[in-house]
């Protein structure tokens, strides 16, 4: 896999990020880098500057895990973006990752009706299922009344990015919408990393760098993180301001898949509010089959 400008942006732009006094560098004057200089990174992981100069300019493949471990302590990086170095440099190598197919079908699978099942088993929070791409695959009654503006008419299969950025409604249901939009970016460009070969995502990323500024910007920064447990706010236009916990749950029988579940704090606002959001989606179960069922 020729992935070699995606390995020499990441490198460069955590190479950047660093001061030399946050890597223990007495800095001289006159420095004319952003960050480390690739002698300083060099010396830090206890390689060459040749050799890391070829890995920098994106000759990855064959690199040791012992080097890649040195060099993510040297660019201090953290569980995700390492994570993303050695998928890197697997695909450099031309090794599948996480015992995924190196090549997807474009389609959307249909959800297994035993999933379908235990979304609806959970009826008190919101359950979800997306996919590596941000698809929204499928959802339990509440998930589908709160996530109404993302399933909007129907068509094509809801997509969780589409919304964020294509959608001016995002702005109004994600409160915190800059922050989300990072997020939102740098969990596809962990899942790019992770299978370079899945051309879905990489139509997908073509699609909203032409469209959105804002997603080619960040896209360029080449963050990455996994999104794990949290918690975020909502504005739903039914119910008005929601903070909820999140958890998220792979899916084994379908790697790449994930379950989410958002859950509201027992007693609070929030609570009462999704109680609330379910019964509007009870007593409108026509309105919701109208924008779609994914």
């Amino acid at each position: 896999m020729d992935n070699r400008a995606e390995v020499r942006e990441f490198l460069m732009t955590r190479r950047a990020r660093i001061t030399p006094e946050a890597a223990g560098i007495t800095a001289g004057g006159n420095r004319r880098v952003e960050g480390l200089r690739r002698s300083e990174v060099a010396s830090l992981a206890g390689v060459s500057v040749e050799y890391y100069s070829k890995l920098e300019r994106g000759a990855i493949a064959g690199a040791s895990a012992s080097v890649l471990d040195a060099l993510a302590r040297a660019l201090q990086l953290d569980e995700t973006e390492t994570a993303h170095l050695f998928d890197l440099a697997r695909a450099a190598d031309g090794v599948p990752t996480s015992g995924r197919p190196r090549r997807r079908a474009a389609g959307t699978p249909v959800p297994r009706q035993s999933l379908q099942w235990a979304l609806a088993s959970i009826t008190d929070g919101i359950a979800f299922v997306r996919d590596q791409r941000q698809n929204l695959l499928a959802v339990n009654d509440l998930g589908r009344a709160f996530y109404s503006p993302v399933i909007g008419d129907g068509g094509r299969t809801p997509n969780l990015a589409r919304f964020q950025f294509l959608d001016p409604a995002a702005r109004e249901f994600y409160p915190d919408w800059e922050k989300f939009a990072e997020m939102c970016v740098a969990i596809m460009r962990a899942e790019a990393g992770r299978d370079p070969h899945d051309k879905a995502l990489q139509d997908l990323v073509g699609e909203l760098s032409t469209r959105s500024d804002h997603f080619r910007t960040l896209w360029a920064v080449h963050n990455v993180r996994t999104h794990g447990a949290g918690t975020k706010r909502f504005h739903h236009p039914v119910v008005g301001e929601l903070t909820l916990a999140y958890e998220e749950f792979a899916l084994t029988a379908e790697p790449g898949n994930v379950m989410l579940i958002y859950t509201a704090e027992p007693g609070s606002p929030s609570a009462e509010r999704l109680r609330l959001l379910a019964s509007w989606g009870a007593e409108h179960p026509a309105a919701l089959d109208a924008e779609g069922r994914p």
